[in-house]
């Protein structure tokens, strides 16, 4: 690779409406994007799935998934089948926080970033319409930016790598705004907590209801899949 031309990104895809913008605006501002998903044993494959088309879809052929069991730890209606998916909104913290997701998945992306030789990472965290989680915080991402530079080679040697999160102030509305704009195939993307096989959505879960009401607030058609009552 030739990066004195061209500047590489490592940019995390779940498979969800944030991911694919982030994945869609780090192209447009002209990197050559790697993109990394994580397997961890979550409810349903079809986030995965739908992190191949998006991918695809994009022009993105460097994809790659991490395989990491986090059921071996539970903790998180994503990780442990015993804890049912909340379909009502509750106070504090929800059950569907995975402990550590975000920071196990930056570390990688770090890991990777830096046999790449990229001194940038995109993440699509969110801390407006979101569901609370501590990891999607701008003071958690300015923090983990700081321990990349002293925990790496490159940080070591002065040069700066940087944890793009652009979305994290955005409503779900502007966010589904800015990706139509960019050309985001939102109808392959999959946010549901608990979507079937095919990738259809409750439409009931606390994903589902951000998702569906940043689509209405956009005044943009909800191209979600659903599965019928």
């Amino acid at each position: 690779m030739n990066l004195a031309t061209e500047r590489h990104a490592v940019v995390l895809v779940s498979g969800g409406l944030d991911s694919a913008t982030i994945l869609a605006l780090a192209k447009r501002e002209g990197f050559v994007c790697h993109a990394l998903s994580l397997d961890y044993g979550q409810r349903h494959r079809s986030e995965l799935d739908a992190a191949q088309k998006v991918c695809a879809s994009l022009g993105i052929s460097d994809h790659k998934t991490v395989k990491l069991d986090l059921t071996l730890f539970g903790g998180s209606a994503l990780t442990d089948a015993s804890i049912a998916v909340p379909e009502m909104e509750s106070d504090g913290i929800p059950v569907t926080y995975v402990p550590a997701r975000n920071t196990i998945m930056l570390s990688i992306a770090l890991a990777w970033a830096e046999v790449l030789e990229s001194m940038d990472i995109f993440v699509g965290v969110n801390a407006l319409d979101y569901s609370g989680y501590p990891d999607c915080r701008p003071e958690y991402i300015e923090s983990f930016e700081r321990m990349a530079n002293l925990a790496t080679k490159s940080g070591v040697e002065g040069k700066k790598l940087s944890i793009h999160a652009p979305l994290i102030h955005l409503t779900k509305a502007q966010i589904a705004t800015l990706g139509t704009s960019l050309g985001v195939d939102y109808s392959l993307t999959v946010s549901c907590y608990q979507a079937d096989s095919a990738g259809r959505a409750c439409g009931k879960c606390d994903s589902c209801r951000l998702r569906k009401k940043g689509f209405v607030e956009a005044g943009l058609p909800d191209p979600t899949r659903y599965i019928p009552d």
